[in-house]
C-alpha cells in the first residue's frame, strides 16, 4: 500500500491499483494522480509483470474526475496549465506501462475518470456502469489527453458526439462502439468477470506481452509503419531464439490435435 487514497497491490505477475475514496465517488485529486503516476513508474522496468488493473473502491464509481473542492483554488491560467500537465503525466504513466492495462469499471467513469479509463488499454465494465465525458457540463474541455484517446477508440465523429453532448453511455452501447471490451452480466460478480478477462494474459509469456504492448504504443503514437515493422521484427527474432519459445513449441508438437485454449476462459460479453 502506497497511501490509503490509492491502494497498490502486487499479485504475483499482476499489478492492481485502486482509487480508494468511495465516500467521495473516488475523485482524482492531485495526490491521487501523483500516486497513480508513481505506481506505474515503479513497474516500468519490471520484466515479470504481465498485466495491470486500475479500478475504484466500492460499487458506485470508478472515478468521478477531478476533486472540485481541491481545484477550487486553481484560478490562474498558469495554475490551470500546471494541473493539466500533472494529470496528463499521471495518465501517461498508465499509457506507457509496458504491459496491457485494464480499466475495471466497477461503477461510473465520469469526466477525468473517463479520461483515466481510456488511458488504459482495455476496459471491462460492471453491468450498471457508465462512461461519460461530461466535462462540457462544467464549461471545460478534456485536458488530460482523453479526447485523443477516445477518438482513437471510437473514431473522430462518434468521439466528437460523445464529447459535444456530454453523453454517458452504458455497457451495451460502450461495447457496441468499441469503448468497452467486456461487460459483466446482470447479477454476475464483477470481480469474477475481471479475473476471467485477465486470466488469458496471465498465461502469456511476459516478453511477448511487452512486444504486443509496444505495438499498441506505436499505434497510439502514430509511428510510421516502417518503424513499427522494425520493432516487431526485432521482438519476434528475440522471442524466437529464447528457450521458452522452444519449450512451448515442443509441447505443441506433442499435443497436435488438442484444443489450444482451455474452455471457459471468456467473460459473458466480449467485443
Amino acid at each position: 500500500m502506497v497511501d490509503d487514497v490509492v491502494l497498490v497491490h502486487r499479485d504475483a505477475d499482476l499489478l492492481r491499483v485502486t482509487v480508494n475514496r468511495p465516500d467521495k465517488r473516488n475523485p482524482l485529486s492531485r495526490r491521487v494522480l501523483a500516486l497513480i503516476h508513481d505506481a506505474f513508474a515503479a513497474v516500468r522496468d519490471d520484466e515479470a509483470l504481465r498485466a495491470a488493473i486500475v479500478t475504484g473502491a466500492g460499487d458506485r464509481c470508478f472515478a468521478a474526475g477531478g476533486d472540485l473542492r481541491e481545484l477550487d483554488g486553481v484560478r490562474s491560467h498558469a495554475d490551470a496549465l500546471a494541473f493539466s500537465d500533472e494529470a496528463h503525466a499521471a495518465l501517461d504513466a498508465v499509457r506507457r506501462c509496458p504491459v496491457p492495462v485494464v480499466a475495471a469499471l466497477n461503477g461510473d467513469a465520469l469526466g477525468g475518470g473517463a479520461e483515466l479509463a481510456v488511458a488504459c488499454d482495455l476496459r471491462v465494465m460492471a453491468a450498471g456502469a457508465r462512461i461519460g465525458f461530461i466535462q462540457g457540463r462544467l464549461n471545460i474541455p478534456t485536458s488530460w489527453g482523453g479526447a485523443a484517446d477516445l477518438m482513437r477508440l471510437v473514431g473522430p465523429a462518434r468521439g466528437l458526439s460523445l464529447l459535444a453532448r456530454s453523453a454517458a453511455v452504458g455497457g451495451a452501447e460502450a461495447l457496441a462502439i468499441g469503448l468497452a471490451d467486456a461487460v459483466a452480466a446482470d447479477g454476475e460478480s464483477f470481480g469474477d468477470a475481471v479475473e476471467r478477462f485477465v486470466a488469458p494474459m496471465r498465461r502469456q509469456c511476459p516478453r511477448v506481452l511487452r512486444a504486443f504492448k509496444a505495438q499498441a504504443l506505436a499505434d497510439r503514437d502514430g509511428l510510421p509503419r516502417a518503424e513499427r515493422r522494425a520493432a516487431e521484427r526485432a521482438a519476434f527474432a528475440d522471442a524466437w531464439v529464447h528457450d521458452d519459445h522452444w519449450a512451448a513449441a515442443a509441447t505443441a508438437l506433442r499435443t497436435i490435435g488438442s484444443p489450444p485454449f482451455p474452455a471457459g476462459h471468456g467473460v459473458v460479453a466480449e467485443r
